[in-house]
């Protein structure tokens, strides 16, 4: 890295803070109890500070020529919010939907301006190797010197994971998911101007995965590498290795768990047919979904509401935090044209930027990491609730991949490489 361009500009400043918020969060190590230290969106002083960031981001681009990409497709995501906005106001929740809506306005914007703010690849890069660092410090701090807090304990709710490893996530599926993230970092740093710093974040984040004991997250991982190999050189199986093992896969999984027979068989060879669980969840908002395929039940409304318990149910699933499948959850926020829209917004369009910008050959290596990340995350959403999932790294990091692709597309980002 040339020594005369190390300065850090605001923008630079701006992102590494931002990187800070999503994935440090303002209390990193207080979740003892295993609830998570992340940002939360109902606490004030996150709002406030969301807000704050926000403006910042803002008013840095506010000269900037790429500021009229901010939430772009412009169209598209203002008939998503809007739609959401709808069915909340028909909701029995309206204002706690609109603040949620608010907030996730505010991530979008976040996240779009953050490929915005550094001038160019190498100051993204910079602050990208910078932030890793401190968030892989933090973790392993948080193991450590901290172990009630980075090691999930034999007293908590779930015993069954006493020994894995969590940092300063809240959940040991959380970390698992946030390392694979942090691996394919790494893999663009080695690229980056950072071939050693590079190997270091990638081996330390892999270490991290495999304690964390995410079998999911690790198991995907190898499946990402080879799928995004395989979209960058076999250009008729793009639409094949991305949407279609998605619907296939979200097909499949439920499929596999609602089916007694082949439930069964599963059990047999060993293989978890509930999958953690999450049949039961699956079932659950299959119900709820049927009830109201249409308009849904507003903006992150049913999970823990009076509403939801007020439902006769034998099934202890109406107790749990979202349905762990981020499909069946757009449908239960506001029904099949929330489905719609967000499937053309996260998995259409990103798959044809992504062909665009391997044509433009504009910084290959930046393009292959949102790729990367973009694989991962439609992946991990079939077995996770990751949409708008405002609290946290994973919705934040996943935008970064959407919005990155297509301005990659549009080469917004100059390789100066």
């Amino acid at each position: 890295m040339n020594a005369g361009r190390a300065t850090w500009s605001a923008g630079s400043v701006i992102l590494l803070l931002l990187l800070c918020y999503f994935w440090i969060g303002l209390t990193p190590f207080a979740h003892s109890d295993g609830k998570g230290g992340l940002p939360s969106t109902g606490n004030l002083l996150n709002q406030m500070v969301i807000i704050v960031l926000f403006t910042m981001a803002i008013a840095n681009l506010w000269r900037n020529p790429g500021r009229s990409a901010l939430f772009s497709p412009h169209a598209l995501l203002a008939l998503i919010l809007l739609w959401f906005c709808f069915v909340s106001l028909l909701s029995f929740d309206p204002a706690t939907a609109f603040r949620r809506i608010v907030y996730a306005l505010l991530v979008c914007g976040c996240a779009n301006a953050a490929l915005l703010l550094p001038r160019d690849s190498r100051d993204f890069a910079r602050v990208l190797a910078t932030g890793t660092v401190v968030i892989l410090l933090l973790n392993y701090f948080a193991v450590i010197a901290m172990p009630t807090v980075g090691i999930h304990g034999s007293n908590e709710v779930e015993a069954a994971l006493a020994g894995d490893w969590r940092g300063i996530f809240g959940h040991k599926n959380a970390a698992a998911a946030g390392m694979v993230y942090l691996v394919l970092f790494g893999l663009y740093l080695r690229k980056a101007s950072y071939p050693r710093l590079g190997s270091i974040i990638a081996i330390l984040a892999a270490i991290f995965l495999l304690f964390a004991g995410g079998k999911t997250s690790t198991a995907m991982l190898p499946a990402v590498l080879l799928l995004g190999w395989l979209f960058e050189h076999c250009r008729p199986l793009r639409a094949l290795l991305t949407i279609g093992l998605v619907i296939a896969m979200n097909v499949i999984l439920i499929g596999l768990s609602s089916s007694p027979a082949t439930s069964s068989i599963l059990a047999s060879v060993g293989i978890d047919a509930t999958f953690t669980g999450r049949s039961s969840i699956w079932a659950f908002a299959l119900a709820r979904i049927s009830d109201a395929p249409i308009m849904g039940y507003g903006f992150q409304l049913l999970w823990g509401s009076e509403f939801l318990r007020d439902i006769t149910t034998e099934s202890w699933a109406f107790l749990a935090a979202h349905s762990h499948n981020s499909f069946l959850e757009t449908l239960l926020n506001g029904g099949f044209p929330a489905l719609i829209l967000m499937i053309l917004w996260l998995l259409i369009l990103p798959l044809r930027d992504a062909g665009e910008a391997f044509a433009t050959q504009n910084d290959v290596g930046l393009t292959r990491l949102f790729l990367r990340i973009w694989i991962f995350s439609i992946l991990l959403a079939g077995l996770e609730n990751l949409f708008f999932v405002n609290n946290g790294p994973l919705w934040f990091t996943m935008l970064i991949a959407v919005f990155g692709l297509r301005l990659q597309a549009g080469a917004s980002l100059q390789s100066q490489q």
